[in-house]
């Protein structure tokens, strides 16, 4: 019996497009796959290629290489527990004491 589907990550690429915004309405970076790709939680992303610098007002559109490295069940599983007790953290919430003016 094999460990590597529990223990070990496999990976393939896959062309991407990358979208950066630096603009006063917007900031933000998305990269899509190409073929719908689905991710699921511990899988890993990499875009290659050199850092790219968007001034502010620019938006670019770029295609890349990207390497998807999927996680074993063991980490997959790993990842889900983990991601509970940080959802958690977002629940702390503190108030005030008094009436505010």
């Amino acid at each position: 019996m094999s460990l590597v589907p529990f223990l070990g990550r496999r990976s393939h690429q896959t062309p991407c497009t990358i979208e950066i915004e630096h603009t006063e309405l917007s900031l933000h970076a998305h990269v899509e796959l190409d073929g719908d790709i689905p991710l699921r939680p511990g899988d890993r992303v990499r875009v290659h290629g050199d850092p790219i610098r968007v001034v502010f007002g620019q938006k670019l559109v770029l295609r890349r290489d990207a390497t998807i490295e999927r996680a074993g069940w063991l980490e997959r599983q790993w990842t889900r527990l983990a991601a509970r007790f940080e959802l958690a953290e977002l629940y702390d919430v503190s108030f005030t004491p008094g009436r505010l003016r």
